[in-house]
This record gives structure tokens, C-alpha cells and sequence, in this order.
């Protein structure tokens, strides 16, 4: 249960990060509503981390949780963003799933 809710964290954490890029983008109360989805995404992943952290190890857990966001954030980028989709962005993007994959596999919990 707890690697679905470090999943979901992972989730939030690229929800923050989106939040960021389009705050970035716009203003007045636009911008403030992306602000106000950027903090809860915050507190929310940050909350789930927690909570995952209770059972499973912190090294572990906080590289998951980092590679999920991370992976998250950039397939957000090329398809709202329209950053570039270049062969090496998407191979060392699988890079980064093989060795999440990888942390998850050799984990103890």
C-alpha cells in the first residue's frame, strides 16, 4: 500500500512542478489560482512522502518519489510545454524508469 501512495505522491510532486510552469505564464488571478494549486500540490506530496516513509526506506522512497516527479515533469513539458521530444531527453528518461524500476526491485519492503 505504501509504494501506491509514494506513486501518488510522485504524481503530486509533478503536479507542483506543472503548476510552477504555468504560473509562470500567466498573470493576475490566473496566476494566483496556479499558485494556490502549486502549494496544495506541495503539501499534499509532501504529506504522502511522509506517510510512505513510515515503512519503506528513505533513500529508496525519496529517489522514487524524485524519479516519479522528474519523469512526470518532463513528459508535462513536451506535451503542454511543446519542449523538445530529442532522442536523448527520451533515452535518459528511460534511463531514469529503468533505474527507478531498478530501486523499486532490490528495495527490502
Amino acid at each position: 500500500m505504501n509504494w501506491i501512495i509514494l506513486i501518488i505522491a510522485g504524481l503530486f510532486e509533478t503536479g507542483f512542478a506543472s503548476c510552477l510552469g504555468k504560473m509562470k505564464e500567466t498573470t493576475g488571478t490566473s496566476a494566483t489560482l496556479w499558485g494556490i494549486g502549486f502549494f496544495a500540490c506541495l503539501a499534499t506530496s509532501m504529506l504522502l512522502l511522509y506517510k510512505a516513509t513510515q515503512t519503506l526506506p528513505i533513500g529508496t522512497a525519496y529517489a522514487v518519489w524524485t524519479g516519479i516527479g522528474a519523469i512526470g515533469t518532463v513528459i508535462v513539458g513536451i506535451a503542454v510545454f511543446k519542449e523538445p521530444a530529442t532522442f536523448w531527453r527520451i533515452f535518459f528518461l528511460f534511463t531514469l524508469i529503468g533505474s527507478i524500476a531498478g530501486l523499486k526491485a532490490v528495495s527490502a519492503h
